[in-house]
């Protein structure tokens, strides 16, 4: 998905950097459609988030991450425009979408120049499953990419490059950065399944059916997975590949890149995290304060 993505960029470029932004021909339209991967953030400081007072930095916490960045919308993708955020240059919108059906203590906001007027008959973004070995071959594909806290498009977004230009040139490593290209442990398999599955983990743990595995050991759960089951909790997800590896992106502050997608051993990184971590059938609802827990969830067809 990543490649078709670049294309799409790539097709549309010249426009996106030239035509005006909606919010200046007029009145804001109700609703929007993504022309491109389009950022969503939960901050609308968009030049402070890409620049700051220096014109250089990109805004990150300690681990290098955009904590403001919730994740990134596929082409298609359907907007309600709630409004205008008052004073800001370039224009922010706060949106809503049913791509992101999560709660935000300031709202969601995006640049209006990654999108294009809605129609009455526009619809929700068509959603389709790519077959199993496309997943698969997907994730492999993304061993090595780096952690982006809400990404979830591995070669990222080059617009960013040229709506928020840096003031100096930037090394590669860090235009990847300001380009957003990276993923996150849901991000991963949001991008291999072209945005089909849920975007964050609090849904995951949820999503398909559950793997009975209360009271087993590393072992007999090994036996009962079977390619892409979730082993996921609130906060993070591990892809099952086959009956020998896992994948997953992770994020290791302090380390070069700060982490990002690996293979490993599928019995050792379920021994490791039944260590710290105990298996149950159904995550339990809120407001159940045994945060050490673990679920298997099967949702291929």
């Amino acid at each position: 998905m990543g490649k078709r993505w670049s294309l799409g960029w790539l097709l549309l470029f010249g426009i996106i950097t030239v035509l005006p932004s909606l919010n200046e021909a007029g009145e804001l339209p109700p609703s929007a459609v993504a022309r491109v991967a389009t950022p969503v953030f939960s901050d609308p400081s968009f030049p402070k988030l890409f620049g700051g007072k220096s014109g250089k930095t990109l805004q990150s916490d300690r681990c290098g991450q955009l904590r403001s960045l919730e994740f990134i919308a596929p082409p298609g993708s359907l907007f309600t425009v709630i409004g205008a955020v008052p004073g800001s240059a370039p224009p922010v919108w706060r949106v809503t979408t049913a791509e992101y059906p999560y709660p935000a203590r300031k709202g969601y906001f995006v640049d209006p120049r990654f999108l294009i007027p809605a129609t009455a008959q526009s619809p929700q973004r068509l959603r389709s499953l790519p077959a199993e070995e496309e997943i698969l071959s997907r994730l492999r594909s993304s061993v090595g990419a780096p952690y982006v806290w809400g990404g979830n498009v591995r070669n990222g977004i080059p617009e960013l490059l040229k709506l928020y230009p840096p003031a100096t040139p930037l090394p590669v490593a860090a235009g990847a950065a300001w380009s957003l290209a990276g993923l996150d442990c849901s991000g991963l398999l949001y991008e291999a399944t072209d945005g089909f599955t849920p975007r964050n983990t609090s849904s995951l743990i949820g999503y398909g059916i559950p793997v009975p595995l209360a009271g087993k050991d590393p072992r007999a759960i090994v036996a009962l997975l079977k390619p892409l089951d979730l082993i996921v909790w609130n906060g993070h997800v591990m892809i099952v590949l086959d009956n020998g590896e896992v994948i997953q992106s992770r994020l290791q502050c302090g380390a070069p890149g700060n982490g990002g997608v690996i293979l490993q051993p599928l019995l050792g990184s379920l021994t490791q995290l039944m260590k710290v971590r105990r298996g149950v059938d159904l995550y339990p609802p809120p407001p159940e304060k045994d945060k050490k827990l673990f679920v298997v969830r099967r949702w291929y067809p």
